[in-house]
């Protein structure tokens, strides 16, 4: 019946290789760089393991999720330690300047750092894949520090950004030399083939994700051979991953080549990845030191090359056509359960009952835990004097915010009172025992300043009283939190200088009151008064939200512009509208589709609320897609996203444009100049 199925099938489907389309391509070559643990990384690799003991030991349990978590830590472990949260060691509390720390504690670092200077002497240039965007980071961190141009592109890469970034990238001349995208981030439409380096730092768990990461490079228009880094830590779980994506791969071709289906669970197991996990942990608990070799970069790359051909040629040998039922994703031989470094445990004589894979670590170590009841609620009471006393504050009349904007003088004059009610009541500045890294003498000086402060304060006279009384009638007293929070997104919304329509935000305020509030705020040039926001506390943060918010606006307004001056040039938009598509075209919206959505989002306007709910809305209740069932059941994200595309098209054209007009304008006054007879100059 398969067969039959795959005759019936085969008259529709083409499968073609690039190697039939373009035989100028050169085939990929692909090394496996086999790496060592620095010091750092194989002592947290012994960590998650003995972290995870009692599940590594529980085999039979089932535990899943759980030994998936484990060989997530490892992999991170293999990738970089510093991706653990206290890791990367601080020195008098910030990080070390000199990042050549973050090349020694890596073994793929030290191996990449090598790679890319023999690459660069070369005249390549490379791309660097990794699923983790925190290890992004790093390697940001790296190129900063050695100097290196590069470009980054991950899940969070704006669509615009991202074509700026590869056509910057694919530039004659570029001076940019790395390329570094997250494995499974992008879709369609990233060529990179001026790269002829692809470097894999880290494997994903399909095989064809890599592939097609390595296509990136590998495609129609690439002019050198494309070489492939896989970076593979030597004798830990990412080289059992590796083997069974290679499984995969092998698998995947005797079922396309041969025509049937093979009938194997193809899920990972939690016995799978227990003997991931278990992979190579007896040579770890052994070694005592780093695994990192200080050869050159030529003599890495050669012990690599030997040792993938050697990997391959085992692969060969897995299954033949004619055997797929017979396929097996163990790449190991069966070996006795209780075989354990060449020693048969369990049998007479044979030595002390102990199962094979589990790894003899010694017992966690456990707190104390104390049971007698007087001694539990000694501890709680002694920890509970050991806290930290809050200083007392004389009850409030008035409550006083940051962003009432009161008088200075006002705080000053609080502060006073606050500290004579301290004086009034003997309060001692004590001494935090439990700080952090120990009280020292700076904290011991500015304790005395502050006692000395109380010591010396006294009580508000009826002068200072008075002045208060005035001062508190200065501020916004009336504004609570919430319309401070209304005015700061109204600012946010429709930019600071939109004052008619922020002052209707403000619904507890009239408008004079909220133009008021906004001339302190922002202050007024006409009035001269200073802008007061400066007074609030973390108003770095407000003012970055407004300053954010006035950038989308902007970028709307000029949205609008762009499909204002493309619909503007032409008498008829609905039905004589073109757009330049490029290789952009799409294979689902039709160019009547397209032109409907440019020209009611123009009417519409881009800068309205909800336009693509009522763009949803007309296309709907459009009678040219009466029948259109495709377009009419888009929801408003996916218009959304298509209107996206198309505006980056429009703007290109509308650039493209300008700079034509520009030339040519440039062209005819060069050539009136040339015309004109030189006028006589005035004596």
């Amino acid at each position: 019946m398969v067969s039959k199925l795959h005759q019936l099938l085969k008259p529709f489907m083409l499968r073609r290789l690039k190697a039939d389309v373009e035989a100028s391509l050169l085939p990929k070559k692909e090394t496996k760089v086999y790496v060592g643990l620095s010091g750092m990384q194989r002592e947290w690799y012994t960590k998650v393991l003995k972290k995870e003991i009692e599940v590594l030991n529980g085999a039979g349990k089932q535990e899943k999720l759980r030994l998936l978590n484990i060989l997530m830590q490892l992999r991170k472990n293999c990738n970089h330690p510093y991706l653990f949260d206290g890791a990367e060691k601080m020195v008098n509390g910030r990080y070390d300047p000199d990042l050549s720390h973050l090349v020694a504690n890596s073994g793929k670092m030290m191996v990449l750092d090598k790679l890319l200077v023999k690459v660069q002497n070369q005249g390549s240039r490379v791309l660097i894949f990794s699923q983790m965007t925190r290890m992004l980071d790093i390697l940001e961190d790296y190129f900063l520090w050695r100097g290196h141009r590069y470009f980054r592109l991950d899940g969070n890469t704006d669509h615009l950004r991202r074509q700026e970034m590869i056509e910057d990238y694919n530039a004659p001349g570029s001076e940019y030399f790395i390329f570094m995208l997250s494995t499974r981030a992008g879709g369609l439409g990233i060529n990179l083939y001026t790269a002829d380096v692809v470097v894999l730092y880290d494997s994903d768990w399909n095989p064809q994700m890599d592939l097609q990461a390595q296509d990136r490079a590998h495609r129609i228009g690439q002019k050198k051979q494309v070489r492939v880094f896989r970076f593979v830590t030597a004798d830990t779980v990412e080289e059992r991953i590796v083997q069974k994506a290679e499984v995969k791969l092998r698998m995947d071709a005797l079922v396309i080549q041969s025509g049937r289906l093979a009938d194997k669970d193809k899920k990972l197991g939690s016995d799978e990845m227990l003997s991931m996990i278990q992979f190579g942990a007896q040579k770890m608990f052994k070694a005592k030191d780093a695994t990192i070799t200080d050869d050159d970069i030529d003599t890495i790359l050669e012990i690599s090359e030997k040792k993938t051909s050697e990997g391959m040629k085992a692969l060969k040998n897995l299954g033949d056509l004619d055997s797929l039922q017979s396929f097996t994703f163990d790449t190991q031989p069966e070996k006795n359960m209780m075989d354990f470094e060449g020693n048969v445990y369990g049998q007479d004589g044979g030595g002390p009952e102990l199962p094979f894979g589990l790894i003899d670590i010694g017992k966690r170590e456990r707190k104390a835990v104390t049971y007698s009841a007087d001694q539990r609620y000694n501890e709680l009471s002694t920890a509970h004097h050991a806290q930290q006393i809050k200083a007392p504050k004389p009850p409030q009349k008035h409550k006083v915010e940051d962003y009432q904007f009161f008088p200075i003088k006002l705080q000053e004059l609080l502060e006073q009172e606050v500290l004579a009610f301290r004086r009034k009541v003997n309060y001692r500045v004590p001494k935090d025992i439990n700080k952090e890294g120990g009280w020292t003498a700076e904290d011991e000086a500015r304790r005395k300043e502050e006692q000395f402060a109380i010591d010396s304060a006294e009580q508000l006279n009826e002068e200072e009283e008075g002045i208060k009384s005035e001062l508190l009638e200065l501020g916004f007293s009336d504004w609570n939190k919430r319309d401070f929070q209304q005015f700061v997104k109204a600012c946010e919304r429709f930019g600071r200088d939109d004052r008619e329509k922020i002052s209707s935000e403000v619904d507890t305020k009239t408008p004079e009151q909220v133009l008021e509030y906004h001339a302190a705020f922002w202050g007024n040039d006409a009035k001269q008064i200073e802008p007061r926001f400066t007074e609030i506390e973390h108003h770095e943060s407000y003012i970055t939200a407004i300053k954010r918010g006035e950038e989308k606006n902007f970028r709307r307004q000029d949205i609008q512009d762009a499909l204002t001056a493309k619909v503007a040039r032409y008498r008829q938009p609905f039905q004589q509208l073109r757009i330049q598509y490029g290789q952009n075209r799409g294979k689902n919206f039709t160019e009547e589709e397209d032109r409907f959505l440019v020209c009611m989002l123009k009417e519409i306007g881009y800068e309205s609320d909800n336009c693509f709910e009522r763009l949803r809305r007309e296309v709907r209740n459009s009678p040219a897609f009466r029948f259109d069932w495709f377009i009419k059941s888009r929801t408003s994200t996916e218009l959304q996203r298509r209107c996206t595309t198309l505006i980056a098209l429009i703007e290109k054209e509308n650039q493209e444009l300008a700079e034509k007009v520009h030339l040519e304008k440039k062209k005819k006054g060069l050539k009136r100049k040339a015309d004109s007879p030189d006028k006589p100059r005035k004596q």
